[in-house]
C-alpha cells in the first residue's frame, strides 16, 4: 500500500532518476519529472503513468502549476559535482541554493505531504574518525557541498506534522544508468580500464564512500515507504563500501582485467571521509545489497554491449563537458 501515489521528481532525467523512475512506475506510482532535459528526454521510456515536464526549478510560476496534486517531492535537481559547479559558480548557486527555499515553500503550500532532499556525504569534508555519522559536524570544503549543507538547514525549518521533510546524504553513486555519468570515481576508473587498460590514480589513500545506483534507488523507495515518525526531520547517510581511491582502482582492475595498469601520482585533493550508514539500517531496515565490484561489472557489460557511444569523449556522459557546450545560465 503506497502512502503516496503521485510523486514529483526534480532532476528526474538525471543519472539516478533514470533508474529510479522506471522502478517507481513498475511499483504503481504516478510520476511527474521536472527537468531541464539537458541530457535528453530519451533516457526514460514513455509510460502511461509518467509525465515529463521540460522546465527550470528556478521558475516559481512553473512550480506553482506543476506541484499541486502531488503527494511527495523527491528533489534531485542540482548542478552536481565540484568541477561542474566551479565552471559557473553563479549558476550553481542559483540552482543549488537560491531555488531551494521557494521549491520547499511551494511544495508545502501545495499540500505535498513528504519532501525528500538529496544532499551529499561530501558535506562532511575531511574527517579522521573511523565512521562518520549524521550527528557529526559538517565541514564542507567547496561551494557545492556548502550549499548542500545550507539547504539541509533550510529544509529543517519547514518540518511540520502535515509536511514531513527528510534529507539523505548519499555516498558517490556508481554503476550503469541509461543517463550514464562517467565523471565519478568508480565509473571513471572502469571506463579508463576498459578502453586504455590503465587507471590514473591521484593520491590513493583518500577514503571515498560509494553506493551502487540500484541501492541508491532502493534508498529513495525506503524513504517513500517509511512512516512519518521514523523519518520526520531526520537526516540519513547512504553508502555501501568505504574504500580508498587505490582500493577502488584495484576493485575495478579485478573486474576489468589483471592486465590493467595502475599508475599513481600525488594529489592535493585531500577530501577523505568514511561514512556510517548504520542509522538508515537501524531505523528503516535499509541495507545495500550490491557491491562496488558489481557496479564496475555492470558498466563493463554496458561497454561490451555497446550501450555507450564513444564513452571516452561523448559529452553526454560528462557533466562539465555538456555544461560547457550548452552555456546554461
Amino acid at each position: 500500500m503506497h502512502l503516496f501515489k503521485n510523486i514529483l521528481i526534480t532532476g528526474g532525467a538525471g543519472y539516478v532518476g533514470a533508474m529510479l523512475i522506471p522502478k517507481l512506475l513498475a511499483q504503481g506510482y504516478h510520476v511527474t519529472v521536472l527537468d531541464l532535459m539537458i541530457y535528453g528526454e530519451h533516457v526514460i521510456p514513455a509510460h502511461p503513468a509518467l509525465k515529463m515536464i521540460k522546465g527550470d526549478i528556478r521558475n516559481i510560476d512553473l512550480l506553482k502549476k506543476c506541484i499541486p496534486g502531488h503527494d511527495a517531492v523527491i528533489h534531485l535537481a542540482c548542478i552536481s559535482n565540484d568541477p561542474s559547479f566551479e565552471l559557473n559558480p553563479n549558476l550553481g548557486k542559483s540552482i543549488n541554493l537560491d531555488a531551494f527555499e521557494p521549491l520547499v515553500q511551494v511544495s508545502k503550500a501545495s499540500k505535498v505531504k513528504r519532501f525528500i532532499y538529496a544532499s551529499s556525504s561530501s558535506v562532511y569534508g575531511v574527517k579522521e574518525e573511523t565512521d562518520v555519522h549524521e550527528e557529526m559536524s559538517l565541514e564542507p570544503l567547496t561551494d557545492y557541498s556548502r550549499f548542500k549543507a545550507d539547504c539541509e538547514v533550510i529544509l529543517a525549518k519547514y518540518q511540520s506534522p502535515d509536511f514531513t521533510t527528510v534529507t539523505i546524504r548519499p555516498a558517490t553513486v556508481c554503476g550503469y544508468s541509461p543517463r550514464q555519468r562517467l565523471d565519478v570515481v568508480v565509473n571513471i576508473f572502469t571506463n579508463l580500464a576498459f578502453h586504455k587498460r590503465e587507471i590514473s590514480i591521484f593520491g590513493g589513500k583518500q577514503l571515498r564512500p560509494n553506493i551502487h545506483i540500484a541501492d541508491m534507488v532502493d534508498a529513495y523507495l525506503a524513504l517513500l515507504l517509511a512512516p512519518n515518525e521514523k523519518i520526520a526531520g531526520e537526516i540519513f547517510n547512504a553508502g555501501t563500501e568505504n574504500q580508498s581511491v587505490l582500493e577502488l582502482a584495484q576493485t575495478v582492475q579485478q573486474v576489468v582485467g589483471v592486465d590493467v595498469k595502475l599508475i599513481t601520482t600525488p594529489s592535493n585533493d585531500n577530501r577523505s571521509y568514511h561514512i556510517s550508514s548504520k542509522k538508515i539500517a537501524d531505523r528503516l531496515g535499509f541495507v545495500p545489497s550490491h557491491t562496488i565490484a558489481q557496479a564496475a561489472q555492470d558498466l563493463k557489460d554496458a561497454l561490451e554491449n555497446k550501450l555507450l557511444t564513444d564513452s571516452l569523449n561523448n559529452e553526454a556522459y560528462f557533466n562539465i563537458k555538456r555544461m560547457n557546450s550548452i552555456h546554461l545560465d
